[in-house]
């Protein structure tokens, strides 16, 4: 995630924190020295910081806190508060009208961003929660965009409207909003155009459609890697155009992350969503007590358990734990239940959001390098069970020892990798025809498979 290296730094200082029995002010001051400067590194806005230290310093200096049984404890609290505070104490979402009367919700952002990608994302998200969305296309200048639109869109199974490259940003909004009104949409996503950088004639077209159609939510998509850019960005386009939201794209990205610890602050627009990933599905509301949480390696075990229920077909959980419970699974089902662990983002995404196991909690000596090792071996795994043929993946019991080195040929790998994973196969079978009830959690994503 964006904030692995500030959630390292942050869990190191609040470590010093905890080891003492008692805090002078100077503890305190120095612990949030190195806060302040964690923040700076991560790009998040120097006023914003500097505001930020001067809240937490002034709660965390208190006689209730320096006097309590467990002052580092009542600082880490109190920061954590603070974050969630910077971030917009409450979840934002999109508001959308009831019944039969149509959203209208413009999308804006600048070329690079993913703002296409986005809005077919959003689309799906709505859909989701049973309205009927439109896509339209106004991107009139990249005709790329359109295309690229209607590809998303036919995979979110959402239409899209589009009058081609002839035709004003205006004139297609306002055709898109009548072909709703006569087919029964309650949504309308205008995708607009995107600059490669912030300029009038951009500023000039958004402010047009919004004088000529009536724009329920603009929501501007901004990209989480280029930090506060971001945030000068999503400041112009409020200052000139007006915004309700923003989107935040490539927050799973090797990126410093500042850009959700600064927009709030510095707009007063919420973030609405994260982006997380490429794939259609990578578009996370935004809690901002669960980002706080995850930044501070307390993890976010409510956004996995969604993840899950929304990843994990809930009948062939059930069909599976029937499966379990007479030990009658075989290597087809086991391929199966990997690809549900990279549906939910993988090992690495998966750790992330239990408490204490991101990239600073360092459990039981699991680190980054265990968690690479880990999604190898899946990798290994699966070219194993990929080596076998139907019927040996269908009964395990035919794997003799030539069927065994042949397998093992076809993944490269050494037989004892192919005897291994047969062997831990096997007491699978044992362990969860002796324990039925651990599969109750298999919806809740509590499978664990044996890597």
């Amino acid at each position: 995630m964006a904030f692995d290296s500030l959630s390292d730094k942050l869990q190191n200082i609040f470590k010093n924190l905890r080891g003492k029995g008692r805090l002078s002010e100077a503890d305190v001051k120095a612990a949030l020295k190195e806060v302040k400067m964690a923040l700076l590194e991560a790009d998040v806005n120097f006023k914003v910081v500097k505001q930020f230290v001067k809240s937490v310093e002034e709660r965390a200096i208190g006689q209730d806190v320096m006097t309590s049984l467990t002052p580092g404890q009542m600082v880490i609290k109190i920061v954590n508060e603070e974050m969630i505070s910077l971030m917009g104490s409450e979840t934002t979402e999109i508001a959308l009208k009831s019944g039969g009367e149509i959203t209208v919700v413009m999308m804006a952002g600048l070329q690079g961003a993913g703002k296409t990608t986005t809005t077919a994302k959003l689309a799906g998200k709505f859909k989701a929660k049973g309205k009927k969305p439109l896509l339209v296309a106004c991107d009139i200048y990249r005709p790329a965009a359109i295309e690229q639109l209607k590809i998303n869109g036919q995979k979110q199974e959402v239409e899209v409207f589009s009058m081609g490259t002839n035709n004003s940003p205006v004139d297609i909004a306002k055709a898109a909003i009548n072909h709703a009104k006569m087919n029964s949409y309650n949504v309308v996503i205008l995708d607009t155009a995107g600059r490669l950088h912030v300029d009038e004639d951009m500023m000039t077209e958004l402010i047009q459609i919004k004088e000529q159609v009536h724009v329920d939510q603009t929501v501007l998509v901004v990209d989480a890697m280029t930090g506060q850019d971001a945030v000068t960005v999503s400041s112009s386009f409020n200052e000139k155009v007006g915004i309700d939201g923003v989107i935040l794209t490539k927050l799973d990205g090797d990126t410093r992350g500042g850009a959700a610890l600064s927009i709030k602050a510095v707009t007063g627009k919420p973030i609405l969503y994260v982006g997380m990933g490429e794939k259609l599905s990578d578009l996370e509301q935004f809690y901002p007590d669960r980002m706080a949480s995850r930044i501070l390696g307390m993890g976010d075990v409510l956004t996995l358990i969604e993840k899950a229920e929304a990843q994990i077909d809930a009948d062939k959980a059930k069909e599976m734990e029937q499966k379990l419970k007479k030990a009658d699974f075989d290597f087809n089902d086991f391929l199966e239940y990997m690809g549900q662990i990279k549906n939910l983002g993988g090992i690495g995404s998966i750790l992330d959001m239990l408490p204490g196991m991101g990239i600073g909690g360092q459990i039981k000596g699991l680190d980054a390098s265990a968690t690479d090792d880990a999604e190898a071996n899946m990798k290994k795994t699966e070219a194993i069970i990929y080596s076998m043929t139907p019927a040996e993946r269908s009964n395990p019991n035919l794997l003799n020892p030539s069927r065994k080195n042949r397998i093992a040929r076809g993944a490269g790998v050494d037989i004892s990798e192919v005897n291994r994973l047969v062997k831990q196969f096997e007491q699978m079978k044992k362990m969860m025809k002796q324990m039925p009830g651990m599969m109750k959690g298999a919806k809740k994503g509590r499978f664990k498979l044996p890597f």
